[in-house]
């Protein structure tokens, strides 16, 4: 499904040689309480086409973050992926968590604008907060906090109601349309380059 492994290129791991190599990695993930991973099931054929955790999970705080987020072509601009992201980030809410927190390589726009599409407003750039695969990573930051949540959660209801759907499946309103007036701050994408 990722022939050429560029769902891989900003996360910390992977692309993995083989699906034998793949698959111990995820039976060692899935042993870790923090990361603490999802497998998100494609409703059709009720296989897995993604994956993403809760992770720096911090109760004390009321803060969690998601993460690891790696979906497959076949769950990528979909309903069931948006659908996905909403039911974490309500367990989040739902669960006593005060911030749900995003963050990727600032090089990756697609997360960059993945994250405010789902709400999450921009925060500001890490600047060199580590390497990855041998090379510098700036980390660009976004949160959602508890007051925003209502607004951000009648959003994606009416995002992912039926109504919204026409027959050919694409969406009458945009979700970035419902989420943008609710944010903070808006990514000015700084440091998008090494």
């Amino acid at each position: 499904m990722d022939r050429d492994g560029s769902n891989w290129a900003y996360l910390p791991y992977g692309p993995f040689a083989t699906l034998e190599a793949y698959e111990a990695w995820l039976s060692e993930a899935a042993l870790t309480p923090d990361p603490n991973f999802f497998a998100i099931i494609k409703r059709a054929d009720n296989k897995a086409a993604g994956l993403a955790s809760y992770l720096r999970i911090n109760p004390q705080d009321g803060s969690i973050e998601v993460g690891h987020i790696n979906y497959s072509p076949l769950l990528q601009k979909t309903r069931e992926g948006t659908e996905a992201m909403y039911l974490m980030m309500k367990w989040a809410f739902e669960s006593g968590y005060r911030r749900y927190e995003w963050k990727c390589n600032a090089l990756n726009t697609k997360s960059r604008y993945a994250a405010q599409r789902l709400g999450l407003s921009y925060e500001g750039v890490f600047r060199q907060m580590s390497i990855s695969k041998g090379r510098n990573r700036n980390t660009a930051w976004f949160a959602a906090i508890d007051k925003e949540w209502p607004a951000l959660k009648a959003s994606f209801e009416t995002y992912l109601s039926d109504d919204n759907f026409a027959a050919d499946g694409r969406p009458k309103k945009a979700l970035s349309g419902l989420t943008k007036p609710l944010l903070y701050k808006r990514d000015t994408f700084e440091f998008g380059s090494e």
